[in-house]
């Protein structure tokens, strides 16, 4: 009979957890592809759960564990009116205001019934389990970690075997005949507790007694706990996906290191003790400091696991002390709707809190500073007088850190050691060093690492230039920033230049970065640009209006942008004026390009550029089938398609290939690589773009230039569609 409950509450883990990336998939498209929606989609399913955590526990409280299975029998019918699960159709999220409530909206019309219906199993089935009478009922917290081994298991297997091999529709499909198989499975366990004996009550957990109810500060230490990891999880994932792709398998990487830290805490025997835990913290916590606001860029891939490590190693302290203080079984359900709190207040803060009180990304160091000072200290049998002694220089020596730092700001801007290793060491290393001498306090630790984090922020600056202004929405966090030499203008979406102009007058008007006149872009606007060329030309993607400077009199160009933020930077000519002093004429429409370009009349340009990125993320619903459908629909019986496909990680050329083949299309591509240090001193960077058209004569001028070469077809590559797109094949591990 253990072994039923194990398995049913085994199978609404992975029903709960294979949901979440698959409606995250279907919500992408209509948010641009960017990081932020996962987060959005995380604070639903997190509220979801409260919600369904607090059913379970209003409910038994109310009705008694018996007729509260009677009761949810009836519930978990109700969602079979409403399978498969599949977006809701309504209007357009809002082009000029944050979407995020928009899709929140979208998500409880669509998923919320299911999600929350399915979101009730862990603790129900727990509880009743504890009233079953079996052998292991007196402690049933070890079937959480069989629910986080399902969760585990569903995450892993969506990106690597769900997302490759099934259309979405059929996934969903596939989710409502498992929801079914759960119906069965829980009625079986119902009726098994219904059996048992009417007074089988069970004993209390060995770690507390059944009739100690918890105190008000252990109900927000538990909260607490719960709090920091999940805005560390969301922290780390929008690191991530914000410099590599917004795909599930950004996504699933650190959920499923969150789920395993519930596996293991809430094992019989944890693999992993808390102690080694919070030893080690300290060791990987300092590293991250370094990596997250420096700029190591150079470093690569290597700091994604040193992020992911950091992430798993706090969690595993927080989720650790959780199941140490975890309550008897009478306050079971209680204990499961407090932690359920903290994960909503950790995604609330990240998602909803920070990007309106913040204009950077404080978030997440913020929540590692607070696991710092979250791990649990040693004990300590000393006199009081010493013991408060040390608690005053918890605070005091932390300031003196903060001195040092500021001292050592100082002594490098005097010696003119801004950009050397001596000066990463004056600034970040002799901090860093000072605070490793903390760890044995977690208070003076927590406090000198906030130190750290500040020493680290000091030091990257320098190595960026000066920064002009700062935006921070939805969509992420844009600067706007001056080169250490004066000569450029950036814009930095994350980490990842999206266009630069010199601050010469005299050269305002040349397009610069991935715009050159000398790289792929430029080939493609001298030979289908100018007089007599393509005078009707969509761009989707503004960036810092850097096209416009292609614009020539006659010619219009329609720019799609989803972000507020970039047009307003775009058009501010304090920084960037492309569009002020461009010799044709241009419009500027906000919302989802692909979305806003379905609503433009067929034929209605010849010339259709595809420049959108989010940071260094590229939005995989502009790269499907159906999408270059719809682009060759909106061009003229000879237009040009163009993609632009830079990217540090992912090599698009083979699936961009296998797209046009697929089509029909001749295919032309160009890798501008190896530059020189001449060009990169005129502003020009590496960029990779592919040009389609129709009939191959269209783009045959191009052809002519030894740089273009028809990109290979490999059988092996699958087209994208919106159904289907499989990125691991695309990592370059670059």
């Amino acid at each position: 009979m253990t072994l039923l409950y194990a398995v049913t509450i085994f199978v609404s883990a992975i029903l709960l957890f294979s949901v979440q990336p698959m409606v995250g998939k279907m919500t992408l498209p209509s948010l641009g592809g960017t990081p932020a929606v996962w987060n959005t989609c995380m604070v639903f399913f997190q509220a979801a759960l409260l919600a369904g955590y607090a059913y379970a526990h209003g409910t038994v409280r109310w009705l008694g564990v018996r007729r509260q299975a009677a009761l949810h029998m009836v519930l978990l019918t109700i969602p079979l009116f409403v399978l498969p699960i599949g977006l809701a159709a309504g209007a357009k999220p809002p082009a000029d205001a944050n979407p995020m409530f928009w899709l929140l909206g979208r998500l409880c019309v669509s998923v919320g019934l299911p999600f929350f219906v399915v979101s009730t199993g862990a603790p129900l089935l727990q509880l009743w389990f504890a009233h079953s009478g079996r052998i292991g009922s007196k402690d049933p917290y070890f079937l959480y970690a069989a629910s986080n081994l399902g969760s585990l298991l569903a995450l892993l297997a969506y990106p690597v075997l769900i997302e490759p091999s099934l259309r979405v529709d059929t996934q969903a499909a596939v989710w409502a005949a498992g929801y079914g198989l759960l119906i069965v499975m829980a009625f079986s366990c119902a009726l098994a507790m219904w059996r048992a004996p009417a007074g089988a009550l069970p004993c209390g957990s060995p770690q507390n007694g059944e009739g100690t109810a918890p105190t008000m500060s252990r109900r927000i230490w538990w909260i607490a706990l719960a709090f920091v990891p999940s805005s560390l999880m969301l922290g780390v994932t929008a690191h991530i996906t914000t410099d590599v792709a917004a795909v599930p398998l950004f996504w699933v990487i650190p959920l499923a290191l969150y789920l395993l830290t519930f596996v293991f805490v809430f094992a019989r025997r944890n693999p992993l003790p808390t102690r080694w835990m919070s030893f080690l913290l300290p060791y990987v916590f300092l590293p991250i400091a370094l990596l997250t606001f420096a700029s190591f860029r150079w470093l690569g891939w290597m700091t994604i696991p040193v992020h992911l490590g950091g992430f798993f190693v706090a969690a595993m302290v927080c989720h650790g002390e959780l199941a140490r203080t975890r309550p008897g079984t009478k306050y079971l359900t209680e204990f499961f709707l407090l932690m359920s709190v903290g994960g909503v207040l950790g995604g609330i803060f990240n998602s909803l809190i920070a990007p309106l009180v913040f204009d950077s990304v404080v978030e997440y160091p913020l929540a590692m500073v607070l696991a710092c000072l979250l791990r649990p200290g040693k004990e300590d049998s000393r006199e009081s007088r010493v013991e408060n002694r040390d608690r005053w220089m918890d605070v005091g020596w932390p300031v003196i850190l903060g001195i040092v730092v500021v001292g050592a700001v100082l002594m490098r801007d005097a010696t003119g050691l801004t950009e050397s290793r001596a000066g990463v060491a004056i600034v970040f290393g002799i901090p860093a060093f000072i605070c490793f001498a903390f760890k044995e306090r977690p208070v003076r630790f927590g406090l000198g690492f906030a130190v750290v984090l500040l020493s680290a922020a000091l030091y990257a600056n320098p190595n960026v230039g000066t920064v002009l202004c700062t935006y921070r929405n939805f969509f992420g966090v844009k600067r706007v920033v001056l080169d250490t030499d004066g000569k450029f203008n950036r814009l930095y979406h994350g980490s990842t230049t999206h266009g630069m102009q010199s601050t010469d007058p005299a050269q305002r008007s040349e397009p610069l970065s991935y715009y050159h006149r000398t790289g792929p872009l430029g080939d493609v606007f001298k030979v289908f640009g100018g007089p007599g060329g393509k005078s009707r030309v969509c761009v989707i993607g503004l960036g810092t209006g850097s096209m416009a400077a292609y614009i020539e009199p006659g010619q219009h160009f329609t720019f799609l942008e989803i972000d507020p933020a970039v047009e307003r930077i775009a058009r501010d000519t304090r920084f960037f004026t492309f569009m002020e002093y461009c010799r044709g004429s241009y419009e500027v429409h906000l919302g989802d390009g692909r979305i806003t370009l379905a609503e433009t009349p067929d034929r209605s340009f010849d010339m259709l550029v595809l420049d959108a990125f989010s940071s260094d993320a590229v939005p995989t619903h502009l790269l499907s089938q159906e999408a270059v459908k719809l682009y060759l629909a909106k061009l003229d019986t000879d237009g040009i398609l163009a993609f632009h496909i830079s990217n540090r990680h992912l090599n698009f050329e083979p699936m961009i290939a296998s797209l046009a083949a697929e089509a029909g299309l001749a295919c032309l591509s160009r890798a501008d690589k190896g530059l020189s240090a001449d060009e990169r001193a005129t502003g020009k960077t590496e960029s990779h773009w592919i040009v389609m058209a129709g009939r191959p004569d269209l783009i045959a001028p191009l052809a002519d230039d030894f740089a273009w070469h028809a990109p290979p077809v490999r059988p092996d590559t699958p087209v994208w569609t919106d159904q289907y797109c499989d990125l691991l094949s695309l990592f370059t591990g670059g």
